[in-house]
């Protein structure tokens, strides 16, 4: 696993994880119990995380949506 992202804002993550599974691409939000248990006061990020292998797939979608800085 790879990560994509990293970021306190939950609805965000849950965008960009519906926009991969659009395009096939099943991601995995890791971090997410944490940050509810310290509260939820944007403490602790949560990261998206994608397969090695859909890495660079995923990659461009999040640059193409401006999320985040080319390489």
């Amino acid at each position: 696993m790879k990560e994509l992202l990293r970021t306190v804002d939950p609805v965000l993550v849950s965008w960009l994880t519906a926009l991969l599974a659009d395009a096939g691409i099943e991601a995995v939000v890791l971090d997410t119990y944490t940050s509810i248990l310290e509260g939820s006061i944007g403490a602790i990020p949560r990261r998206l995380m994608v397969a090695e292998e859909d890495y660079a797939a995923a990659r461009r979608i999040l640059e193409e949506t401006g999320h985040l800085a080319p390489d």
